[in-house]
């Protein structure tokens, strides 16, 4: 621990952090690489809601960071998501190992360090890993949502629409992929065509784009997402006995070459809270924080309407007392309008090895409020475990800017062994809840049922005398149902799409602005 006097400079600074009410610890003020223990740098514990961003090069300590965060929350009894792309989050249910190093950083950033592991819950979507599995029904995640995962415009977004719409009246539950192809296929077909002329049609060559999207969207693993039983978000605002914040870890190595799942999974999840958590505005305390580690892949090919729901939800979510944080290499992988809404900011090191790494060191740094550093020096400088700070004061205000360094999490760096997160997994009461995929009567099986009860076309056409009839080339009956649906299913697009389950409906589901449904609970 330094015993040098505190110079003026970073004594000011540390004025800026000397909040009043509770408070997150990040470390202690960093000058000319001389960590200053008495002048520590702090996030107030009520503007977490505010959101934020950890920034950094590859193997600067942004997991690290985040995990010291989550911790702190969950001590402070703040439940807490993480979405752990990359498999290395998950020792935070065990306590740290001491070693020579973690005592010496406590030391120089005046920590009272205690090895402690979390409380934790580990997810998986769809059953795809270790996890509890994580699904959503096709009628909970609505039509808006997903038309904007599928990249559709608005003319075939008013179609899906309309099927849904459709799908609700008739009682027709979708609860997977399989059931929404089915009504698809349906509307399609004449017999759909009829039932719809009096309050739209659906073209076929919409249903085409809309059922070759959903191809590739279960291509890259959403038809393990989509099924029951559905999953209750509420399981996420749990805390422990001792009062410690639950942390929800989702595993997703086994989907970080999918994007597109992780943000369709992603959507439907903020959404669903947004729909279900009251408007309660600015509390001592958030009621959750998330924390989404490589949050490029959320944005790595997203469409201008997937981007705009993206905002406006982490625009909107903050009133539910909720706080976003994404975790990534460079601000540049947040879209403007998104970074713009984060008041909390943690900045790792950045490289400049070429001209584009310069330009967008010049862009970080004139994000930042003005202060007496040279952050163009100091971020390309900043050690492992050190980072340059700003935050949102108890009243609402920017911090001074503080190069920090930071302290050491009190949970295991790195993942924890298969065989213990399994143990937690089998520990937990909500697997028995989750684990199995239920398999129900749906649109599919309705739709197969009335296919099947139908007279065949010959049948219900009045006989014509023998001389009148035209030769036709004799056609052999499809096996199974018969009839219109066994036809539409013998298409290869149609019969790729998984089938799991539901749960009965019946009448029109009413949604919100993000176009999910109100889960029946």
């Amino acid at each position: 621990m330094s015993s040098a006097p505190t110079p003026p400079a970073v004594r000011e600074i540390a004025d800026g952090y000397a909040f009043t009410g509770p408070a997150l610890d990040l470390g202690a003020v960093l000058l000319d690489g001389t960590a200053y223990p008495d002048a520590q740098v702090r996030i107030p514990l009520g503007v977490l809601n505010r959101h934020g961003l950890v920034a950094g090069a590859t193997g600067t300590g942004k997991t690290k960071t985040l995990q010291l965060i989550a911790e702190q929350l969950s001590a402070q009894g703040v439940p807490v998501f993480l979405a752990d792309v990359k498999g290395d989050v998950s020792g935070i249910a065990e306590p740290g190992a001491p070693s020579d190093r973690t005592a010496a950083r406590a030391a120089e950033v005046g920590q009272q360090w205690t090895p402690q592991g979390c409380p934790v819950e580990f997810y998986s979507l769809g059953g795809q890993g270790a996890g509890i599995p994580i699904r959503a029904t096709v009628t909970s995640f609505g039509p808006l949502l997903l038309a904007k995962v599928l990249d559709l415009n608005e003319t075939q977004e008013s179609s899906l629409s309309l099927v849904f719409h459709y799908a609700d009246t008739k009682g027709l539950e979708l609860y997977d992929l399989k059931d929404l192809t089915a009504v698809i296929a349906f509307l399609a077909s004449p017999e759909g065509k009829e039932e719809l002329r009096t309050i739209g049609g659906l073209s076929s060559a919409t249903a085409g784009v809309i059922l070759r999207a959903l191809t590739v969207l279960e291509n890259e693993g959403a038809g393990a997402f989509f099924g029951e039983p559905e999953f209750d978000t509420a399981e996420l605002l749990r805390t422990a006995p001792d009062g410690r914040g639950v942390v929800s870890v989702l595993e997703l190595p086994a989907v970080q070459d999918r994007p597109r799942l992780f943000s369709t999974f992603l959507m439907w999840l903020l959404a669903d809270l947004y729909q279900e958590l009251p408007e309660i505005g600015d509390l001592d305390k958030p009621k959750l924080v998330f924390f989404f580690d490589e949050a490029h892949l959320l944005f790595k090919g997203a469409s201008k309407a997937f981007l705009e729901a993206i905002t406006q939800t982490v625009r909107l979510i903050r009133s539910k007392a909720v706080g976003i944080f994404f975790v990534t290499q460079s601000p540049r992988d947040v879209p403007s309008d998104v970074l713009a809404q984060l008041g909390n900011r943690v900045q790792h090191a950045l490289r400049a090895f070429t001209p584009d790494d310069a330009k967008a060191l010049k862009a970080t740094v004139s994000t930042f409020p003005r202060s007496s550093y040279d952050l163009g020096a100091v971020l390309t400088s900043l050690g492992t475990g050190e980072a340059v700070v700003t935050v949102l004061s108890e009243k609402g205000a920017p911090t001074p800017v503080a190069a920090t360094r930071l302290r050491a999490p009190q949970s295991l760096m790195g993942p924890i062994e298969a065989g213990a997160l399994r143990a937690v997994v089998d520990a937990s009461p909500l697997t028995a809840r989750y684990r199995d995929a239920i398999d129900r009567e749906s649109a599919y099986e309705k739709l197969a049922a009335r296919a099947a009860r139908a007279p065949a076309p010959e049948a219900a056409a009045p006989a014509r005398a023998p001389k009148e009839r035209e030769p036709a080339p004799r056609r052999e009956e499809p096996k199974g149902a018969g009839g219109l649906l066994d036809s539409l299913f013998s298409n290869p697009t149609v019969k790729s799409l998984a089938r799991s389950a539901g749960k009965q409906l019946g009448q029109e589901i009413s949604r919100s602005l993000f176009g999910t449904s109100k889960r029946r609970r």
